[in-house]
C-alpha cells in the first residue's frame, strides 16, 4: 500500500470510528485516534452520548475514551467552540439540528454566550421561534440576531424567485414605436417568409414587427396565507411570513398573512417586517382549522380575483365537517383555494390525508409547495 493510499484508507477508517464511537475501535487495529480525531470523538460523545436508545441496545458513546471525554465534562459553550474549530459547516448545522431538535438542548438558544458564538441557521431560528418564551429580554435581543440574519437570507433568495415569476406579466401587444430592444423576432419571420432567398439562403425583411413592452392592466387580487401555527409547521410559518412580505406592496396583489391555533391572529399589518412578525407568533396550543378559514371567508372581497392558500398539516382540532363545508363554498364562489400541507424548501410533509382527501374531493388543490412556486402560482394567476 502505497504512502498515499494508505493515508486514504487510515482516514476512511477513521471516520468509521468516530460513526461507530466505542464500538467501532477495531476498526483501527490497535492504532489510536489521532489528536483532531480525539477532539472530535469528544464533541460527538457529547451530544450522542445523552441517547437513551443507544444505551439499550448495549452501545456505548461517552464513558472511559482514548483523551475523550463524557457528555457531562464539556459546557454547551465550549462544545460548540470544538465543533466550529473541528468539523465542515454541514457537520456543524446537522450537530446543531441534532442538539436542539432530537435532545433539546435549549441553551442553545437561550444561553447569552452561546447566541454571541453562534452562526445563524435555519435551524437555530426554529430553535429561537419554540423557546423565546424562556427568553429574557437581553437574551431576546441576542436571538433577534439569529431571526434578522435568516430572514435576510431567506428573503434575498425568494426575492428573486418572485420577481423572476412576476416578470411574465408583459403584454404581447405590437407596437407602433420601432426600438431594438422591442424587434418581434418570431412574427417578423413568419410575416416574412415569402421574402426568402433559397439560392442565397438569405431573407428579405420587408415588414418588421415590433411588440409593446408596457405592462398590462392587473385587475387587484387577493392572496389570503392562513398558517397553522402548531409546532410541527414553525418550517411553514417561517417561510409564510417571508412569503408574505416578498409579495408584499406588488403591483395588483393585496396580501394577507393570518395565523392560528385555537384562536386567529391577522398579522397582516406587520406582513412589511417578517422578522418582528416571527417575534409575535406564538407556537403551539390547540388547532382550529374550521375557525381559520372562515375568518379567512370574511376577507374575500372578489372571489373569483381571490386566492386562500391554507396551510396546515390537517389535523383538526375543531368542527371538520364545518371546515369542508366553508372550503366548499369558497370554491363555489370562485376563489382559488390551496391546501397546503407543507410550504417550505423541502416540502416533505406529515399531514392527516383523510382530511386533506376531503378537502380535495370538494375542490380544494392540496399539496405542498417550495415558497417559489406559490408565487409561481400567484403570478401566473394574477397575470391572466
Amino acid at each position: 500500500m502505497t504512502g498515499e493510499a494508505g493515508g486514504s484508507a487510515g482516514a476512511s477508517l477513521e471516520r468509521w470510528r468516530l460513526v461507530l464511537g466505542e464500538p467501532g475501535q477495531a476498526c483501527l487495529n490497535g492504532q489510536s485516534l489521532g489528536e483532531i480525531a480525539l477532539g472530535r470523538d469528544a464533541a460527538l460523545d457529547w451530544l450522542y452520548g445523552r441517547d437513551g436508545e443507544l444505551a439499550r441496545r448495549g452501545i456505548r458513546r461517552g464513558g472511559t475514551r482514548d483523551g475523550g471525554s463524557g457528555p457531562s465534562v464539556l459546557t454547551t459553550v465550549e462544545w460548540l467552540d470544538q465543533v466550529v474549530r473541528l468539523f465542515p459547516k454541514e457537520t456543524i448545522e446537522r450537530l446543531e439540528r441534532d442538539a436542539v431538535e432530537r435532545y433539546q438542548i435549549d441553551d442553545l438558544v437561550t444561553d447569552p454566550d452561546v447566541l454571541a458564538r453562534v452562526e445563524p441557521n435555519a435551524t437555530l431560528l426554529k430553535a429561537v421561534l419554540r423557546t423565546k418564551h424562556l427568553m429574557n429580554p437581553e437574551v431576546l435581543r441576542l436571538a433577534r440576531r439569529i431571526v434578522a440574519a435568516v430572514v435576510r437570507q431567506l428573503t434575498e433568495r425568494l426575492a428573486t424567485e418572485v420577481r423572476h415569476a412576476f416578470s411574465g406579466t408583459r403584454a404581447r401587444r405590437p407596437s407602433r414605436f420601432r426600438q431594438a430592444r422591442d424587434f418581434d423576432v418570431h412574427r417578423t419571420i413568419r410575416a416574412n417568409l415569402s421574402h426568402y432567398q433559397p439560392e442565397h439562403r438569405r431573407l428579405l425583411i420587408e415588414t418588421p414587427y415590433f411588440r409593446s413592452r408596457t405592462r398590462r392592466h392587473l385587475d387587484r387580487w387577493q392572496v389570503i396565507l392562513l398558517v397553522d401555527q402548531s409546532g410541527s409547521m414553525v418550517g411553514s410559518v417561517i417561510h409564510a411570513a417571508v412569503t408574505a412580505a416578498c409579495l408584499w406592496g406588488l403591483p395588483g396583489v393585496r396580501t394577507h398573512l393570518v395565523a392560528f391555533d385555537s384562536d386567529v391572529v391577522d398579522l397582516t399589518a406587520d406582513v412589511d417586517d417578517p422578522v418582528e412578525l416571527l417575534l409575535r407568533v406564538q407556537l403551539g396550543g390547540g388547532t382550529d382549522i374550521a375557525r381559520a378559514l372562515g375568518y379567512a371567508a370574511q376577507l374575500v372581497e372578489h372571489p373569483r380575483r381571490t386566492i386562500v392558500a391554507l396551510i396546515s398539516d390537517f389535523y383538526e382540532g375543531g368542527d371538520a365537517n364545518q371546515l369542508v363545508h366553508t372550503a366548499r363554498q369558497l370554491v363555489g364562489q370562485g376563489s382559488h383555494v390551496l391546501g397546503l400541507a407543507a410550504l417550505d424548501e423541502e416540502a416533505n410533509p406529515d399531514f392527516d390525508r383523510a382530511l386533506a382527501q376531503r378537502l380535495a374531493d370538494v375542490g380544494v388543490h392540496v399539496g405542498a409547495m417550495t415558497p417559489g412556486e406559490l408565487a409561481g402560482f400567484v403570478a401566473e394567476r394574477v397575470g391572466r
